[in-house]
């Protein structure tokens, strides 16, 4: 079965500004901006989430200098060079931004749907509680014949299931976006705080 491109890629997030969008690059002769945005769990927690924004919907920033946004879009990546390795970069793009008035309360404000397929091994592990998480990571198409890799991370009977996939498998999930700080070690004395960003899968269905 084909993935319909259009249908494979959705993200709705919604939550405050941090700051105004600066410039981030320039593609052909099309200018593209970038947000950070703070979402909040429902446990409290925030995740400040990257977004890219093209320049044809900057004109509502000239009517929001701050507080809070909805952004809907798709979740991509790219891959940029760090010294002699490259790191996976994930950002939502924008495809539609509105103005809201306070703070969204509900968890339907982080949402994403994806599907694609599993493109390397699965990784399974439990935790010191006895909790079992697989990571996996998911290949979505995009047009021109480009992928987006979004590493995703799944819980207790979704966790049992993706442990058996093979590389090739396609999947359909939904989740949520979520960041969390880690640190890199560059030499044997320097260190690096650095953001991961995932998606934490709440519904996992395999596609025949």
């Amino acid at each position: 079965m084909s993935v319909k491109v259009i249908d494979s890629n959705q993200v709705t997030i919604a939550g405050k500004m941090i700051a105004m969008p600066i410039f981030s690059h320039k593609v052909r002769e099309e200018s593209f901006y970038t947000l950070d945005v703070e979402v909040k769990r429902s446990s409290g927690v925030r995740d400040v989430l990257p977004v890219i924004i093209p320049d044809k919907l900057m004109d509502i920033f000239q009517r929001c200098t701050d507080g809070f946004i909805r952004v809907k879009g798709q979740y991509r990546s790219c891959n940029k060079q760090d010294g002699c390795k490259r790191r996976l970069l994930l950002y939502v793009f924008a495809k539609e931004i509105e103005i809201i008035e306070k703070e969204p309360d509900v968890a339907e404000d982080n949402c994403i749907v994806l599907e694609g397929y599993i493109g390397k091994p699965p990784v399974h592990r439990e935790t010191p509680l006895g909790r079992w998480i697989t990571d996996i990571m998911l290949g979505v198409n995009r047009p021109f014949g480009m992928t987006d890799y979004i590493p995703c991370i799944c819980w207790g009977a979704n966790a049992a299931l993706a442990e058996g996939f093979e590389t090739g498998s396609h999947v359909k999930i939904t989740g949520r976006i979520q960041s969390r700080e880690y640190i890199k070690k560059l030499t044997e004395t320097e260190f690096e705080k650095r953001i991961a960003y995932e998606v934490s899968i709440k519904n996992l269905d395999v596609i025949t």
